[in-house]
């Protein structure tokens, strides 16, 4: 499983294990969700902070 990050358009280096953690864990999120099955290629989650808030 290959996974990539960005922060504000910059990739952040990430080795094997980190990508098998945030890997795996999006995956089982996903896969739990009605109508997502085991047999999908890409997962895409963007997250976007609101202005002046913390999240």
């Amino acid at each position: 499983m290959k996974v990539e990050i960005s922060i504000d358009g910059k990739s952040l280096p990430l080795n094997d294990f980190t990508q098998e953690i945030i890997g795996n864990v999006s995956a089982g999120m996903a896969e739990s969700l009605r109508g997502v099955g085991p047999d999908w290629k890409t997962l895409i989650i963007r997250v976007e902070r609101d202005s002046g808030r913390l999240l």
